[in-house]
């Protein structure tokens, strides 16, 4: 009977492996969840990579899609000014005229940094086609066309008119120089442009083969 109570109450070995092996999952399976939840630096370095891409297709998509919508209103704004040259012209027999500009070799459309005969051939368009002879935005004389507060430059009512300007804010071009010498421009009637989209580095395009034109 001792050895039978002794057997019952003194733990035997395999009994104590047992325990311990018990444990030792139960440690295991604390743990494991807390290993499963973390993130290796691996992993956040291919998660932040996926997500700079994304990024990139995202900001792309809005450029292509915003550059297209400047030029489509360009060309709309191209083909407004032409008619209201030509109800210009039927009133007044003659196109409004300067030879400022070359759109050959047309030079930068810059409204500050630009050449300053884009300047000054918009800024006869201006005045002709909005009645506007002083510049002042106060039309005196008979107005062709109304210009938007975004085509002319500087924005506001403050400053004078001193050109007019594209979606992408550069100057239009204007010039009737081939009228007089066909080696200059491309119309015998009037060349009228925008440079259309900036280089990559912001500043305005001087290649005619990318220019919205009525040529």
């Amino acid at each position: 009977m001792k050895a039978k109570r002794c057997r019952e109450s003194c733990p035997q070995p395999h009994r104590i492996a047992r325990q311990r092996a018990a444990g030792a999952r139960a440690c295991l399976r604390v743990r494991t969840p807390a290993s499963t939840r973390a993130f290796t630096l691996i992993e956040i370095l291919v998660v932040i990579a996926v997500i700079m891409i994304l990024a990139g297709l995202v900001l792309g998509t809005v450029g292509y899609v915003q550059n297209k919508g400047a030029r489509s209103r360009a060309e709309a704004e191209i083909a407004a000014m032409s008619a209201a040259l030509e109800s210009y012209k039927a009133d007044n027999g003659i196109y409004p005229q300067d030879t400022s500009l070359n759109a050959r070799t047309p030079g930068n459309a810059d409204p500050i940094k630009g050449d300053v005969s884009y300047r000054t051939a918009t800024l006869t368009l201006y005045k002709a086609l909005s009645g506007d002879t002083n510049a002042d935005k106060h039309p005196t004389a008979k107005s062709y066309f109304s210009f938007t507060k975004g085509m002319v430059y500087p924005r506001g009512n403050a400053s004078n008119v001193t050109a007019l300007t594209d979606p992408w804010v550069n100057c239009y071009g204007y010039s009737t120089a081939n009228q007089s010498d066909p080696s200059k421009g491309y119309n015998p009637t009037f060349d009228l442009w925008s440079s259309g989209q900036p280089n990559d580095n912001g500043t305005a395009n001087t290649d005619p083969a990318k220019f919205v034109k009525n040529w």
